[in-house]
């Protein structure tokens, strides 16, 4: 028997999703016939993604009490967001 914990979110194979391709993504895209390369890709998709944040956040290593930590848990997701809301809050900024 495995000790994994199940995901909370379901895997979605990308291989599987329908990707609307761009004209630049095409344009980029490596070209093949066959097992020999013609062309090679250029560039990178780096479009792709999270757009990076104005004011990006910084990761810290922090300890909390078991119950305080729970009981954001139990909020739902976004509860690290709440938690940073909840000390800006206290400290008035």
């Amino acid at each position: 028997m495995e000790n994994i914990k199940p995901a909370s979110e379901p895997w979605i194979d990308p291989d599987d999703d329908d990707v609307e391709w761009t004209e630049e993504m095409f344009r980029m895209a490596a070209i093949y016939k066959g097992d020999q390369l013609i062309r090679p890709a250029s560039g990178s998709l780096k479009s792709i993604g999270r757009p990076l944040a104005a004011n990006p956040k910084k990761q810290v290593t922090l300890r909390l009490d078991p119950d305080v930590v729970e009981a954001f848990r139990a909020t739902g997701k976004g509860w690290q967001s709440r938690i940073n809301a909840e000390l800006r809050k206290a400290l008035g900024i």
